[in-house]
């Protein structure tokens, strides 16, 4: 009776291990931080390693459901990447549009003024923002719409 139980045990963690290894991989986090709030996400499109097709980036780049976060332009908002994203080389883009080099850190800031400015190509009370992994071919994207404080 006690060897049964032991295979049985056995069995149950065998398919438990099975199912999460069937599982996809959770990818790398971006988190944008305005004042005292911050919003964090997995990429968006990507995020695997592996390249993008231009057609897929611009798809992603159309996503109406991507996390919100309400921006005081006299506010700094600071971008936050894991380290494997950083290791890559990333990019900001606003609207589509590289507004920043790549850089290898993890940590950013851009005064919120700049994403509300048509100077840089803002458009309206909202902007979309993504940070682009990857040098020149984009690897993965996190984007995030900021909402401009009346």
């Amino acid at each position: 009776m006690r060897r049964r139980r032991v295979v049985a045990t056995a069995g149950a963690v065998s398919a438990g291990l099975l199912v999460l290894s069937a599982c996809d991989k959770p990818t790398a986090i971006s988190t944008l931080t305005v004042g005292s709030s911050s919003v964090s996400s997995e990429a968006t499109c990507g995020g695997h390693g592996e390249a993008l097709k231009a057609s897929d980036v611009t798809k992603c780049l159309q996503d109406k459901s991507v996390k919100e976060i309400t921006v005081d332009p006299d506010e700094t908002v600071r971008f936050g990447v894991d380290p494997e994203i950083a290791d890559k080389g990333w990019t900001i883009l606003m609207n589509g549009q590289p507004l920043t080099d790549s850089s290898t850190k993890t940590y950013r800031t851009i005064p919120g003024s700049v994403f509300f400015n048509a100077q840089y190509g803002a458009q309206g009370d909202s902007t979309l923002v993504s940070v682009k992994e990857g040098e020149s071919n984009a690897t993965g994207l996190w984007s995030f719409r900021l909402k401009k404080d009346a």
